[in-house]
């Protein structure tokens, strides 16, 4: 900037008011453009704005900033707030291949350097900075691979000593600075995880929280202010969304962490003792109190090893990634408050036997462990417990024991099958004769399979371990608290013990059956913190008392009822007269035949989702539905509406809010219209059916929804008419013949993603897979 007569030694030597009277001279009847670099602050901005003089509507003032509350803060408008993004594959590419040859095409005469450049960019992830700086330290190292793989195989270690990698740390590590101190340690706890893990949210919250890095403020739980922590991190860019879904309410389902941002997490968790990750490799001396303890998929050490490296008396946290060992509980670990075992193979009941001894434990996951049949009573010993994650595990009944948690808060149990309108066990009696098909046949053949199994148990593998078989304490487990109960009374759901109202602190319940005896309804009644409950086994005999506990939960905010064959659902929920008021969240799977009076008053619902209801009355029930202003996610799934000439209209200013529609397997859809200013939100449309469904023309009006962002469609075609469907598609979308020609798929399953086409100026992505069948 010129400043005229004034040196810049002058300058340096103004006091605030002086320099802000000089600016404003210099700036005075002129048109500029002001450029504010890494605002970090608020406070900042407000203090800079103030300082400026009153500008012509001509000159522009452009903020960068690492953080999107920041941005919103300078600008109340959205359409002024650009988010960047990281560089496309072949940007990148390009962009590397300038940087080390100093032309983008010569790699290709390097073949040999081909898989190593993909993983250099791979932990790159298009960020130009790192991009640019590694490329520029490779251009001046010879261009062979082995120089590369080292590269790539220390590259913590280069970004610790290598002067010339100094600005990735740099800049990266200012961001890290920049935190305040809770948020350093949850972007640190990111660490435990593995390279490209994608970490759910539900699984971030809740360990947080355990661990005790989110306190309750106010009148906010300490998962919520977690919950908070999660969106700072992702606004700040320090954890990337890896999953924008429409399966959840709250939209970003899981994230993960940028390669290089996790080799500074973990050098900075080093420097602190505070995660020691035991994998193929790792260093035996350990020098301070590690707190978190991660068992990685590639470990294969022993007992002593394991007892050796870590104090396990002061660890906080246990993750076990891979295969299972029995001496990975220890008596030692009095202090453990997390043991996360979620998707770990090898993990049979006996050696959950002794889990009652740590006392202190707050969180436990044997999500998706799936040789757990069973639970020890000893689980009543851990009374500091708010988080029991037991879904997609194969536990019928769970111990009464369980009622002494009085701390606990959130309790899932066995996940729903895709099936959840038929019998569970059709599917393993469907080949048999018809003369076995019924019960003591099929409990014969049972009890043969018990008999042969208890005298054979090596000859039964478990599912995806080849090494690893059943003995016969596993078989009679197995067979006893799963397979004989759930044969005999043709329920799935786990049964909960009798005195469930005893946990007072429970905010998440699920899966619920409350077909086993009445006493459950009282219990849940009792239940007045319950934020998320999924119930099954809903009849008209228990229906009425069940609309009657959903009346007293007023802080329900996400609600599931199942109900399988028929009548289902049918009359089950026409006792409640009002929905509690600040439900967000409701699936109904079953039979149901109309919505119940109550779902048009759901003015704070954000996702309704349908499955196995049955509804003929299709246009009453969407004409309800399209009057809920907040309604954002519509998945409608096979069987929702019934009818062998299904016609859906979308009409102007039905769904003001509706962004994501699902149409999943509706039989007999013939065609589905968005009239002009319908749906003027709606940015994703997600279809699945067959391709004599897809290829009569099924969707009209397309070009007409203003927001389309993302169209995908999943066919099971006819191999011929791959192409001609992917075609239609374009062409409607664009609302004229489209072009690019197809090449026929010589595989089994057909992908073709066609990027940006032009649906009333706005970029659209069309998806189009076609499975042949």
């Amino acid at each position: 900037m010129d400043f005229g007569h004034s040196t810049r030694n002058t300058v340096a030597m103004m006091g605030v008011e002086a320099l802000i009277k000089e600016l404003a001279r210099l700036l005075e009847g002129k048109k500029c453009l002001i450029v504010l670099d890494d605002l970090s602050s608020r406070a900042e901005w407000d203090h800079i704005i103030h300082s400026f003089p009153k500008l012509d509507r001509s000159c522009c003032i452009l903020v960068t900033t690492r953080e999107e509350s920041i941005a919103k803060h300078c600008s109340k408008d959205e359409e002024n707030i650009y988010k960047l993004k990281v560089l496309e594959y072949k940007d990148a590419q390009d962009l590397f291949a300038r940087k080390v040859f100093k032309e983008a095409n010569d790699l290709d005469k390097h073949p040999e350097l081909i898989e190593e450049e993909k993983i250099i960019l791979k932990k790159c992830n298009g960020l130009p900075l790192a991009i640019v700086t590694i490329g520029g330290f490779l251009a001046n190292q010879p261009k062979v691979a082995v120089e590369w793989r080292k590269l790539n195989e220390h590259i913590s270690a280069e970004l610790e000593m290598n002067p010339e990698l100094e600005a990735i740390k740099t800049i990266l590590g200012k961001s890290y600075d920049g935190l305040p101190y809770h948020l350093k340690s949850c972007f640190l706890y990111m660490s435990i995880f593995p390279e490209d893990h994608k970490v759910s949210r539900r699984r971030l919250i809740r360990r947080w929280s355990a661990e005790g890095y989110s306190m309750e403020i106010r009148d906010k739980s300490p998962e919520e202010v977690a919950d908070r922590y999660f969106m700072e991190l992702i606004e700040r860019s320090m954890i990337l969304p890896s999953q924008l879904s429409v399966n959840s309410r709250k939209g970003i389902d899981s994230c993960q962490v940028h390669d290089l941002m996790r080799e500074i997490g973990i050098s900075k968790s080093i420097e602190e003792n505070l995660v020691f990750r035991m994998e193929e490799g790792c260093s035996s001396n350990t020098s301070g109190i590690i707190r978190h303890l991660v068992i990685s998929t590639n470990w294969e050490g022993d007992k002593r090893e394991f007892e050796s490296v870590v104090d396990l008396s002061r660890i906080h946290s246990l993750t076990v990634f891979g295969k299972w060992r029995p001496f990975f509980i220890s008596d030692k670990m009095r202090f453990l408050h997390v043991l996360d075992l979620e998707g770990t193979s090898r993990l049979a009941n006996y050696h959950l036997e002794h889990i009652g001894r740590l006392r202190h434990l707050r969180y436990l996951s044997l999500r998706g462990c799936n040789d757990i049949f069973h639970l020890p009573d000893s689980i009543g010993n851990l009374t500091q417990r708010q988080t029991l994650d037991l879904a997609g595990i194969s536990i019928w009944k769970l111990p009464k024991t369980i009622t002494k948690l009085r701390k606990l808060q959130y309790l899932r149990v066995w996940g729903l099958r895709d099936e959840d309108d038929e019998d569970p066990y059709k599917h393993m009696t469907e080949r048999l004769p018809k003369v076995f098909k019924n019960n003591s046949c099929i409990l014969t053949l049972f009890l043969l399979g018990f008999c042969v199994a208890c005298c054979a148990p090596h000859i039964i593998k478990v599912e995806d371990d080849l090494d690893a078989v059943m003995n016969r304490r596993d078989v009679c487990m197995c067979f006893c608290c799963l397979q004989l109960p759930a044969l005999m009374s043709r329920q799935v759901p786990t049964q909960m013990p009798r005195g469930i109202r005893k946990l007072k602190s429970l905010r998440t319940l699920g899966i619920v059956n409350i077909g086993v005896h009445k006493a459950i309804l009282r219990d849940l009644k009792m239940l007045a913190q319950l934020r998320k409950l999924a119930v099954a086994g809903i009849n008209k005999v228990n229906g009425q008392e069940f609309c009657s506990v959903l009346a007293n939960l007023s802080c329900l905010e996400s609600l599931l009822v199942q109900s399988r064959g028929l009548p289902g659902l049918h009359g089950c929920l026409d006792g409640l007269t009002s929905a509690p008021n600040n439900l967000q969240s409701l699936k109904l799977y079953g039979n149901l035949v109309e919505l119940p009076g109550w779902v048009g008053g759901l003015q704070n619902l954000v996702k309704f989702t349908l499955r196995s209801s049955r509804i003929p009355e299709h246009k009453t029930a969407l004409h309800v539905l399209g009057k809920l202003q907040n309604l954002v996610s519509l998945p409608l799934w096979p069987k929702s509406l019934q009818g062998e000439d299904l016609r859906l209209t979308f009409h102007p200013e039905a769904f003001p809010s509706l962004m994501v529609l699902e149409l999943n397997d509706i039989v007999g859809l013939k065609s589905v219209e968005f009239e002009d200013r319908a749906m003027l939100q709606l940015e994703r449309l997600d279809f699945r059916g067959s391709f004599e469904e897809a290829n009569t023309g099924l969707f009209s009006g397309l070009p007409l929804l203003p927001s389309l962002k993302v169209f995908r469609s999943t066919i099971a075609p006819k191999p011929q008419g791959i192409c001609a469907e992917q075609k239609n598609l374009q062409g409607r979308l664009h609302g004229r013949p489209a072009g690019p020609a197809c090449q026929e798929s010589k595989w089994t399953r057909f992908e073709e993603v066609v990027r940006c086409c032009r649906v009333s100026r706005r970029s659209c992505q069309v998806e189009v897979k076609c499975s042949v069948q």
